[in-house]
């Protein structure tokens, strides 16, 4: 596995599309600063998942996109694509070729794809971590994540070694199961409260549901009875409005005989009216027959007098039609002449352009000649100009000879005062190295006094964290009692929801806005205070009072009772408060040590003490049965009643099994869990105040750690300071003698080229002398002879413009001349044509007078003809009206005879509405009962006549304690089914105050119970299971990192000693015994010196120790490819020479991208990047491999 390519577009300074190409081995991208170079490794590490925008050294996530430049404006998203080479598998995805690509948008939007699927960053981090690419990316060591490895904490260098081993993944998952069972935890007290209570209230709650199953059986036999004797009342009241249905059926039918009567009236006027509509049309026809031939007579005659004035106009002579007068024939002969003088001029027209033509040729052949005796002149002067320029050129060039030598002898002198200055910078470094080496031999001993403050102040902070978690556990346990409190409370709450006519009252009384709450004090359960543990007999003392509910007055209980019955809210059991006072407990007789009476542990308002006492009247309260039955047989009419409930009075016993907590005793439970639940909450607000306390101290003593963790950092920089001195002298003294050795070579370099220029300069100067000494012509070339050619040219070119001028004038003429020849030849056709038009006119307007006699004459027939079909169509007109006239007398005698009928007709419709009426009340009477079966039974009238109608017989209904055979069904008789449904109400009435929901209530709250129960074995299950997990997880961890560890460290040991030959180094564990939690020291002691702290070592032996580490990991745990941003660019070029050797070894199992500006590091490369930013702020690449050039070589 390798990284095959990386496509950035968009990203930072990669404004245009940049894809570089990456193989196996080391690839080395170089380039000046600035030029993009670690942009690269941005890219890499955003692409990779890495969410924090300043590890990308930016304020935010939307600096990554191109920002813009003077030249190119910025872009909307930023995308980069990482492919990876998955030959091998080690990622676990079914491709051998995997592309990651990561977008984000300026809006902020971001997404992430996996071989083009949209996916999450979840995704890409679980695929990279099992290759070891962790989230902290380890694999990216930057330009300054070497000095951040040296100060990280023992835990941070663990998480190093956790990434590398992929143990990460690991931890996530133990951290998602814990929080689960955090969250479990409370889930499985509350769902553990509610269970109890539950199955608590099953018990009544059955015993309710028997119940209301007799009740069921009861009001089955009284709805039976109900339904028959509805059926009854049906049937009879259906078989009387029958009879008065068939007493109608005369009244209809004379009915219908009159109405038949009127609609055979109504049809014979109606065949009239459809004569007279049909006949309409043929009198409309005469009546308009005779106006349309009157109105043809009129227009006959108007065509008579029309033509005849028409013949005597087309009599006259015509005077419109007139000609131009002109001869034909002479105008033919004018053109003729006019064709004949254009033909002379174009004969002129041809003779003068043959002499333009010839004119033409002149003029070029003198151009020609003027134009090549030019030339000739400039060959010769540019000649002349060559031979100046050429001496020009060698006196510089001897001249510029002459400069660099000088140049030379400069650099010379100013290179052996370099020599000068360098020697003398170096004396002086080692005098400050050996001053500094006695500062820090000084500076060590007060170390120790640093160390002891740091621990002390160390070890305080963890007492005081210790007590913090202390203290977090018990308020995590003051939390689980005061939810388990309030699951308590929630259930008994549920159990004291009345659902009876207490309930409504109560309801009533406290939405009352006046107050009025017809005098309802409270349940008494509520009201009163019972001391001692003696609720449940004080409950089974009070009997029905336990359950009732408290009020003022008789008058008060009456209006409630009152209330419930007229809204029909059920019943309830009301205690009178203004009862008569109680019986003088100074007659009481005495009780012995075990026995206390009721009213003495009872506590009431004043409200209801009076009825509560009379109730408790020597009522003794003792610990068991023997107690009970000797007290009641001392004959003081004592009433017993023991702690389980038992009640021993004179005469009679109550008592038995458990019948369910009462209403006080829950009440008393319900005191109790309220109680608990404050006492928890009041624990938890404690722990939460002593918490603040501990952690306002835990912050006193974390800035104490702080300052002296301060103090003992300000030691370490200023040692470190002194050790970057030492480096730094040391590099001085390195540098000022390679410069004096570079400076050395320098000269001897320009000593050999002043050599060289000394002897151009001979070579030149000789050159020049001879060109010197060559004979120069004075003598300018003539120029007459062009001076003459250019006179002929010009003479040439005038000709030919006069004769030009020419030829255009007799082009003119013949052009004009052309143009009347056409004319007169037009005028000559359209005075023929002129002519031609006149003598068809008069002969069209013959015709035309002949045409208009004869119109006359057929007009003057037609109107003869015309009076007479006129008084024909005047006698069929008056006909159609004489006719019209009967009909209408007819049908006047009909309507007469229709309305003696119709009156007939209301009177027999009046009569059968007063029918109607009366069988409207019949069957209203019957609707009510079918709306009573329907809204009040739910049976269909139909139905419930059919099925429970007097014709059937009556079966017997059994109940669920019936035994035995089942009577045969009996017929209908309606006394008895009265008699039965009267006995089924007094059934109702005897079993009391039923709850109807009783059995829908049991059947919910039994599928509850068996819901949670599933639920709590389910949720201890899981709770199993995620415990499993974690212990799981906490032995895979251990095993993984023991063995990351062992072998990290045992290549720390190896890779320390090639960087730092006769040193040592190891890598210490903090807690051996926990390898779960340990953290990871480091000790480094380089050769010749004593220290072991990391931050006593100079700038180059800190990052050799953190490379020693990086190194150590990558050899231990290798990941398929590492980046490296100028990790040696604090090294010297011995320090340097041993990590490029590390980087050969892990050139053999990883991939190597290496950000350099050392030489020696890019001659190990197998490819070279080279990073460069255009002008315009836009960063491109170029790349090279080395293996190419080297076959190429």
């Amino acid at each position: 596995m390798y990284v095959k390519s990386l496509t950035l577009k968009g990203f930072k300074s990669f404004a245009s599309a940049t894809t570089m190409r990456l193989e196996p081995g080391i690839t080395c991208i170089v380039g000046p600063n600035g030029s993009g170079k670690s942009n690269v490794v941005d890219a890499l590490a955003w692409v990779m998942g890495e969410q924090g925008a300043k590890s990308l050294r930016g304020g935010k996530m939307e600096d990554v996109i191109f920002a813009g430049t003077a030249g190119r404006p910025p872009l909307g998203r930023a995308e980069v694509s990482l492919t990876i080479d998955n030959t091998d598998g080690a990622l676990p995805i079914d491709y051998t070729e995997v592309t990651i690509t990561r977008t984000m948008f300026r809006n902020g939007g971001s997404e992430y794809a996996i071989n083009g699927t949209p996916s999450r960053l979840l995704d890409i981090q679980e695929l990279l971590s099992d290759s070891g690419i962790g989230r902290e990316m380890h694999v990216i060591v930057g330009q300054g994540q070497l000095d951040a490895v040296l100060r990280a904490t023992p835990e941070e260098r663990r998480g190093f070694i956790e990434e590398a081993a992929g143990v990460l993944k690991h931890r996530k998952r133990k951290e998602r199961a814990l929080r689960k069972l955090d969250a479990m935890e409370a889930n499985l007290t509350r769902v553990h409260d509610l269970t109890g209570e539950i199955r608590r209230q099953l018990g009544p709650l059955g015993r309710q549901a028997e119940a209301a199953r007799k009740a069921a059986v009861i009001q089955a036999e009284a709805r039976d009875a109900r339904l028959r004797l509805v059926a009854d009342d049906l049937v009879q009241l259906t078989s009387t409005l029958e009879q008065e249905v068939a007493d109608e059926t005369a009244l209809i039918e004379r009915r219908t005989t009159v109405e038949n009567a009127l609609e055979s009236l109504r049809s014979r006027i109606t065949e009239i009216e459809r004569q007279a509509a049909d006949a309409a049309p043929e009198l409309g026809r005469s009546q308009e027959r005779f106006v349309r031939l009157q109105s043809l007579r009129d227009r006959l005659e108007s065509t008579a007098s029309v033509a005849r004035e028409r013949v005597r106009l087309l009599g006259q002579d015509d005077v419109d039609e007139t000609t131009s007068g002109r001869d034909p024939e002479e105008l033919r002969a004018q053109a003729a002449q006019a064709r004949e003088a254009e033909q002379k001029l174009a004969a002129e027209v041809a003779t003068a352009a043959e002499q333009l033509a010839a004119a033409v040729t002149t003029r070029e052949e003198a151009e020609s000649a003027y134009a090549g005796e030019q030339q000739r002149l400039s060959r010769l002067a540019r000649a002349a100009a060559d031979r100046r320029e050429g001496l020009a050129k060698l006196a510089g060039q001897v001249g510029a000879r002459r400069s660099r030598i000088e140049a030379g002898e400069a650099e010379i002198g100013r290179l052996r005062g370099i020599i000068e200055a360098s020697l003398a910078r170096a004396s002086e470094a080692e005098k400050e190295f050996s001053r500094l080496e006695g500062t820090v031999a000084h500076d060590e001993e007060g170390e120790e006094g640093l160390d002891s403050a740091y621990e002390t102040a160390a070890e305080e902070l963890a007492t005081v964290e210790t007590r913090i978690a202390e203290l977090e556990g018990v308020e995590r346990e003051a939390e689980r009692d005061r939810a388990s409190a309030a699951a308590r409370v929630e259930a008994l709450e549920l159990s004291l929801r009345r659902k009876d006519g207490a309930a409504a009252l109560l309801a009533a009384s406290e939405s009352s806005e006046s107050g009025d709450g017809h005098g309802i004090v409270g349940t008494v359960a509520s009201l009163l205070q019972v001391s001692g543990g003696h609720e449940g007999a004080v409950a089974a003392a009070l009997g029905w009072a336990s359950e009732a509910l408290a009020v003022g007055t008789a008058q008060d209980a009456a209006r409630a009772v009152a209330t419930l019955r007229s809204d029909d809210q059920g019943r309830a059991t009301l205690l009178v408060g203004d009862t008569a006072a109680p019986s003088d407990r100074a007659s009481w007789p005495s009780l012995d040590g075990s026995a206390v009476w009721a009213r003495d542990v009872v506590d009431a308002p004043a409200s209801v003490r009076p009825a509560v006492d009379q109730l408790l009247d020597l009522v003794a309260l003792v610990p068991s049965a023997e107690h009970a039955l000797a007290l009641v047989a001392r004959g003081d009419g004592i009433t017993a009643v023991t702690e389980d409930g038992d009640v021993y009075a004179p005469g009679w016993v109550r008592g038995g099994s458990s019948s369910g907590q009462s209403l006080l005793e829950i009440q008393s439970a319900l005191e109790d869990a309220q109680a608990a639940a404050a006492a928890a909450t009041t624990r938890g607000e404690q722990t939460r105040f002593a918490l603040v306390a501990e952690r306002e101290k835990a912050a006193a003593v974390t800035q104490r750690v702080e300052a002296a963790l301060e103090a003992l950092h300000d030691s370490d920089a200023r040692m470190a300071a002194v050790a970057e001195q030492l480096g730094g002298l040391q590099s001085t003294i390195r540098s000022s003698r390679s410069e004096v050795e570079r400076t050395e070579r320098t000269i001897a370099d320009a000593e050999a080229a002043l050599e060289a220029d000394r002897a151009e300069l001979a070579t030149l100067s000789a050159r020049l002398d001879e060109a010197s000494a060559e004979p120069t012509e004075s003598e300018e070339p003539s120029t007459d002879e062009r001076d003459a050619l250019e006179l002929a040219a010009s003479r040439a070119r005038t000709a030919e413009t006069e004769l030009r001028l020419t030829l255009r004038t007799k082009e003119e003429r013949a052009r004009s001349l052309k143009g009347r020849a056409d004319s007169l030849e037009g005028a000559a056709r359209n005075e023929i044509q002129a002519r031609e038009r006149l003598r068809q006119r008069q002969e069209r307007r013959r015709r035309e007078a002949s045409i208009a006699d004869a119109v006359s004459q057929a007009a003057a027939y037609a109107t003869e003809r015309m009076a007479t079909a006129l008084v024909r169509a005047a006698r069929l007109r008056d006909e159609a009206e004489a006719e019209r006239t009967r009909r209408d007398t007819v049908v006047r005698g009909l309507r007469d005879e229709m309305a003696t009928h119709q009156d007939e007709l209301r009177e027999l419709t009046d009569s059968a509405h007063r029918d109607e009426v009366a069988r409207a009340r019949q069957v209203a009477r019957i609707e009510q009962l079918q709306a009573k079966a329907v809204e009040e039974l739910g049976m269909d009238p139909d139905v419930l006549m059919e099925d429970y109608g007097p014709h059937q017989p009556i079966p017997f209904l059994a109940g669920p304690d019936h035994e035995g055979d089942v009577p045969m069904p009996s017929a209908f008789v309606r006394d008895e089914q009265e008699k039965r449904l009267r006995k089924a109400e007094r059934g109702l009435s005897a079993l009391g105050r039923v709850n109807p929901l009783a059995l829908e209530e049991f059947a919910a709250l039994e599928e509850r119970h068996k819901f949670l129960v599933e639920q709590l074995e389910d949720l201890k299950k899981s709770k199993r299971d995620l415990l499993d997990i974690v212990k799981e997880v906490d032995e895979r961890v251990e095993q993984v990192f023991t063995e990351a560890y062992h072998d990290t460290a045992e290549q720390f040991e190896r890779v320390f000693q090639r960087l730092f030959p006769g040193g040592s180094g190891q890598l210490v564990l903090t807690d051996p015994g926990d390898m779960l939690t340990t953290g990871i020291e480091v000790e480094a002691r380089p050769p010749g010196k004593k220290v072991k702290r990391l931050s006593l070592l100079s700038g180059g032996e800190r990052s050799l120790v953190a490379v020693a580490l990086l190194v150590a990991i990558f050899k231990a745990r290798p990941s398929p490819f590492y980046i490296m941003d100028e990790v040696e660019a604090a090294l010297d070029d011995t320090n340097l020479g041993r990590l490029i050797t590390l980087f050969e070894e892990l050139r053999d199992s990883s991939q190597l991208i290496v950000i350099t500006h050392q030489k020696k590091t890019m001659e190990i490369a197998d490819a070279l990047y080279g990073v460069s930013m255009r002008g315009d702020g836009i960063t491109t690449v170029v790349s090279q491999r080395i293996r190419d050039v080297a076959a190429t070589a």
